[in-house]
């Protein structure tokens, strides 16, 4: 299975986001402005780790980036940005690992939620270049897919460097099992992780 996720997505997700593309060009935006706020409050909460602030310093200006973009696109299809609103997705998905431990036991989970958001955000957008019938975003989903499969294997990478291999690999073998629950509670939404 692609990234290592254990439950592929329903590919009639793919339908339901093309009919409702306002609604999911408008989460998506949210969703890079959110990895964007992840990637500096990693930064804020772990400058004692030089090569892990740089990286999340160079992602910062990538998701901004990626949010400009998407940004741009809802305004050249004539909707507007609308109001945030909470990724039920996240806020289940975070609940798996338990709350306090040390310091570095908090960093490995943080490390571990952001590379599986990654791994289904990348997943979802081969999907829509797959599916989608308008050319022009089966495109812009492409190329951002590919960074999205990079950020999923840095994070992971992190965890593993930073943490003892074999806890932060059955560390994420739960976490996906507990992540395949979620996507197959979730009906197909307006979304892009629902």
């Amino acid at each position: 299975m692609m990234l290592g996720l254990k439950l592929p997505t329903d590919p009639r997700w793919a339908n339901i986001a093309e009919k409702n593309i306002d609604d999911i060009l408008i989460d998506h935006a949210w969703c890079e402005q959110k990895a964007a706020s992840t990637a500096i409050s990693l930064i804020i909460n772990y400058p004692e780790y030089p090569e892990l602030v740089q990286a999340m310093i160079e992602l910062t200006e990538e998701e901004m980036s990626h949010f400009k973009m998407v940004h741009d696109k809802i305004l050249e299809r004539g909707f507007q940005l609308g109001w945030y609103k909470p990724d039920p997705y996240v806020q289940e998905l975070m609940k798996f690992f338990p709350k306090g431990g040390s310091r570095l036991d908090q960093l490995i989970h943080r490390l571990l939620y952001a590379g599986l958001i990654e791994a289904r955000s990348c997943e979802r957008f081969k999907l829509l270049t797959e599916q989608l019938e308008d050319k022009e975003l089966k495109l812009f989903y492409k190329k951002l897919m590919i960074s999205e499969a990079n950020h999923y294997t840095m994070f992971l990478n992190f965890a593993r460097k930073y943490g003892d291999r074999e806890q932060v690999d059955e560390k994420w073998q739960s976490l996906l099992d507990y992540e395949a629950k979620i996507i197959n509670s979730f009906s197909a939404g307006k979304n892009i992780h629902g």
